[in-house]
């Protein structure tokens, strides 16, 4: 019996760090077109560094958050899960606050004919 535990839990402990990666990954590739732009310009190569700087740490960790708070859930695990889900609240806040997803300046400003 005591060996039939430890492998159920290395392989739920294998399952979590795989869930953190996909959703690592999953908030990169949404990031991704957003820090494209805003990393290569639009108007006369203007950058914007914040995207990269602020917007892959906010969006790595919160896909990471994300699924790991998916996972809890589908566990079982309530209060894990609802820790989690206030994390990325906090998250989302913290990205919408300094606003993470923002292309260049330039196509803010340049308006329709851009």
């Amino acid at each position: 019996m005591g060996t039939e535990n430890a492998r159920r839990e290395a392989v739920t402990s294998t399952v979590g760090c795989l869930t953190a990666v996909l959703g690592t990954l999953a908030g990169i590739a949404v990031w991704f077109p957003y820090g494209r732009r805003g990393l290569f310009g639009a108007f006369e190569s203007e950058t914007n560094p914040a995207v990269f700087w602020l917007g892959l740490p906010v969006m790595a960790v919160g896909g990471a958050a994300a699924a790991l708070a998916v996972f809890a859930l589908v566990r079982g695990r309530w209060r894990p899960a609802l820790g989690l889900v206030a994390a990325v609240a906090g998250i989302a806040a913290f990205g919408y606050g300094f606003d993470v997803l923002a292309g260049t300046q330039a196509v803010a400003d340049c308006g329709p004919p851009c």
